[in-house]
């Protein structure tokens, strides 16, 4: 075996060329399919975090405008949710709804000492660190004794809590300081909150909120008769056409208490989170595909690339082979020969592909995955992870290594039975 490797190293030292051409073919397939999948998995990789901050069976509903007239009403009224459609929500859809709650905004500013921060404060019932899965630090989040007693008290995130901490000097507290702020007493608006928990700050979302109960804010702004959002968790809704059904059944139920129309589809919106992953599953899909299609196209031209160098090879080889069966050599030396050569050369250029496509994708990660885009309303990662399974490399080069050495073998074994005289006589 040994001889081998060493007339496969002297081949190569005199066909560097040849050598060069064959390695760059496996090893730019490889590396282009690495680079392909990894970039395709960090942009989904971004899309599912941004959209598994929250109930996946959960919906939220927004007071909208009428579109047309309806019961003596013109269009173009403005929709005003009140308390009561959470009671109607809950008794006239129970069968599928589950923690139905309002939710009240307001913009404000949190003081403690010296220090301050803006911030959109929620007025939020318990259910909300549920539907949108809140992340608790430290503390606790808003509780049914909080919404029963109308309690003053407030929920921060970190980096609230962080900017609240900072010390005369300008320094942020780290992070094991969160359980510092617990207890202190906040102003806002000239009111003071106890804080009682802080929850992680999630940047793909509203970063700056703040939650007081729901009770609480209805009483200090004077809105106890208003909501600015429905937002519930339901369950029986395998499917897109029985969210579509319940969606058209919520509206023509609701909208009426609003002297709006029925089938006003403006009057309310509701962003239903489960079709809405349908959707991102769908064009996710469509984007693997998209993926595969093109890194298995370019995976294909490196084949055809190496399996022309190899016919190629072979051929020029003939004489040499004729010289080789003249002077005793059976034709299972001469294969053997070949199909070394081509494992070999394929393997070695197609591990450097894939450590060249790993390490691009790494690179990719550490500069465009610490990049985020601003959408105005949230922050949201536009690449996270881009990583290609191991599995996939593996396959990937031993497609190419069994490409190769099928090219080679073909007319390595037309080569290895030609009579000798045929074969010396090749040019």
């Amino acid at each position: 075996m040994i001889d081998i490797f060493q007339e496969i190293w002297g081949t190569v030292r005199r066909n560097k060329l040849r050598t060069s051409l064959t390695g760059f073919a496996v090893a730019w397939g490889i590396l282009i399919l690495i680079v392909l999948l990894g970039a395709g998995n960090g942009v989904i990789n971004a899309i599912t975090q941004s959209t598994d901050n929250f109930l996946s069976n959960s919906m939220v509903i927004f007071p909208g405008e009428t579109s047309k007239p309806y019961n003596g009403m013109k269009e173009g009224r403005r929709i005003r949710l009140t308390n009561d459609d959470i009671d109607y929500t809950q008794k006239n859809f129970g069968n599928h709804v589950e923690n139905a709650s309002g939710r009240l905004e307001q913009s404000g500013t949190i003081t403690l000492g010296a220090q301050y921060i803006s911030s959109r404060i929620n007025g939020v019932g318990p259910s909300d660190m549920i539907i949108n899965k809140r992340q608790m630090m430290c503390g606790r989040f808003i509780n049914e004794l909080d919404l029963r007693d109308k309690r003053k008290v407030l929920v921060i995130g970190t980096s609230q809590a962080k900017e609240l901490l900072s010390t005369a000097d300008g320094q942020q507290s780290n992070n094991t300081d969160y359980k510092r702020i617990l207890g202190k007493f906040v102003n806002v608006s000239n009111i003071a909150y106890q804080v009682v928990g802080v929850y992680k700050t999630d940047e793909s979302g509203m970063g700056n909120e703040s939650f007081m109960p729901f009770t609480t804010m209805s009483i200090i702004y004077n809105q106890t008769d208003r909501i600015h959002q429905i937002y519930f968790s339901f369950h029986g809704l395998e499917s897109e056409e029985a969210n579509e059904e319940f969606e058209k059944s919520y509206k023509a139920g609701l909208n009426p208490r609003h002297d709006a129309a029925p089938d006003d589809d403006e009057a309310l919106w509701i962003w239903n989170r489960f079709t809405n992953n349908l959707e991102m599953n769908k064009g996710m899909g469509i984007i693997r595909t998209a993926l595969w299609i093109v890194g298995i196209l370019t995976l294909i031209s490196g084949i055809v690339g190496v399996s022309n160098i190899m016919l190629i090879a072979v051929k020029e080889r003939t004489h040499e082979f004729g010289i080789r069966k003249a002077i005793g050599a059976k034709p299972f030396s001469i294969i053997q020969l070949i199909l070394v050569e081509s494992i070999v050369i394929t393997t070695f250029f197609g591990y450097i592909g894939m450590l060249l496509g790993i390490g691009v994708n790494q690179y990719m990660d550490a500069t465009i995955g610490n990049q985020s885009m601003d959408t105005g309303l949230f922050e949201m990662s536009v690449f996270v992870n881009p990583t290609v399974g191991i599995d996939v490399c593996i396959e990937a080069t031993l497609t190419l290594i069994i490409a190769g050495t099928l090219a080679g073998l073909i007319p390595a074994r037309k080569a290895a039975n030609i009579r000798p005289i045929e074969a010396l006589r090749a040019e």
